[in-house]
C-alpha cells in the first residue's frame, strides 16, 4: 500500500492500471476498505489509473491523528484532501455505501471531480441507512461493542443474517474480503476509536437533504448505477439521476454491494461510462 498525508492523518491507498491514465477514484463503505473492489477491479478497462483510498471508516489500517475531525464534514474533507494531496484533476469519483462524497459540491470541494458514478449509497435523509445502518450505530457505542461486532462479521452464517450483511449483499461476502475489512479494527483500538468519532456525528435530516440536493449544481457527467434493495431504495437512485441529469442503470440480482454481488456487470457498466465521450464540462 502507498500512503499520502492529509490534515486528518496518513491515508493509505492502492493503485492499479495505467499510472499515466485518467484517474478513477474508487471509494468504499462504512466498516469496509479497498478490498470491497477486489472482485470488480481486475475487470475494469485498461488505460485508466485506478486509486483506492482507505478512508477512516473502520476498515483503515492507519489510525488518524487524535485531534482529527472525523465527523461527517471532516470525513468529506478527507476525501477532498486526498484528491488535492495526490494532485488529481478530472477525476471520475465512484461512490458506494457511504454517502459523504455526495456533499463535496455542498462544501465547495468538488472542483477536481469531473464525473461521478453513484452506486447504491446513503443519500437525502437516509443516514444511517435502513436497518443495517441503525444496527451499526447501535454497535458503535464503545470500542468494545465495535470489536464484538467485527468478530461477529467474520462468522459467515451470522453475517448473512438480515441484521448484519444479509440486506447488503445477495451473495456471501468472501471471507478474504471480510477479514481484510475487520483485521485492522480488531488489531488496533485506535481504528475503532476513529470509527466511533464518525458515528458520533449528529445528523440533521433537513440539512442532509439540502446537502444532497446541492448535487444539482454539479455539472459533470453522472452514472447512477443502482440496484433494487431495501437499504438504499431505488427511488433514491432515480431521484439522484433526475437531480444530476445523470443516466440510471440497474444491476439486477444484487443488493447494495453490487461490486461483490455482480462484479462483471458492475465493471461492464462503469467501463462503458469511463470510455464514453464526456458530455459536460468539469465542475
Amino acid at each position: 500500500m502507498k500512503s499520502v498525508d492529509v490534515a486528518a492523518g496518513t491515508v493509505e491507498y492502492r493503485e492499479a492500471g495505467d499510472p499515466s491514465g485518467p484517474p478513477v477514484v474508487l471509494l468504499h463503505g462504512l466498516l469496509m476498505n479497498d478490498a470491497q473492489w477486489d472482485l470488480a477491479l481486475p475487470l475494469l478497462p485498461n488505460g485508466f489509473r485506478y486509486l483506492l483510498p482507505v478512508l477512516p471508516l473502520g476498515g483503515h489500517r492507519r489510525a488518524m491523528r487524535p485531534d482529527a475531525d472525523l465527523t461527517m464534514p471532516g470525513m468529506v474533507g478527507v476525501v477532498a484532501d486526498f484528491l488535492e494531496a495526490m494532485n488529481l484533476v478530472d477525476v471520475t469519483l465512484v461512490v458506494t455505501d457511504w454517502g459523504g462524497p455526495l456533499f463535496l459540491t455542498h462544501y465547495g470541494r468538488d472542483r477536481r471531480v469531473a464525473r461521478m458514478v453513484l452506486c447504491p449509497t446513503e443519500a437525502f435523509a437516509n443516514f444511517p441507512p435502513g436497518f443495517p445502518g441503525k444496527m451499526t450505530w447501535v454497535a458503535s457505542r464503545t470500542t468494545g461493542t465495535l470489536a464484538l461486532a467485527m468478530k461477529q462479521m467474520r462468522i459467515g452464517w451470522l453475517r448473512d443474517r438480515f441484521f448484519m450483511f444479509g440486506m447488503m449483499s445477495r451473495r456471501r461476502i468472501p471471507q478474504t474480503v471480510m477479514n481484510a475489512w475487520t483485521d485492522p479494527g480488531l488489531a488496533d483500538e485506535r481504528i475503532r476509536r476513529d470509527l466511533l468519532n464518525y458515528c458520533r456525528t449528529s445528523f440533521d435530516e433537513d440539512e442532509l437533504v439540502r446537502a444532497t440536493n446541492r448535487l444539482a449544481e454539479f455539472d459533470g457527467d453522472v452514472l447512477v448505477l443502482w440496484s433494487r434493495n431495501r437499504v438504499m431504495p431505488l427511488a433514491h437512485g432515480e431521484r439522484l439521476a433526475r437531480l444530476t441529469g445523470g443516466t440510471l442503470r440497474i444491476v439486477d440480482d444484487a443488493k447494495v454491494l453490487i461490486m461483490l454481488d455482480q462484479p462483471e456487470r458492475t465493471a461492464e457498466a462503469i467501463g462503458a461510462f469511463l470510455t464514453s465521450p464526456v458530455q459536460s464540462s468539469s465542475s
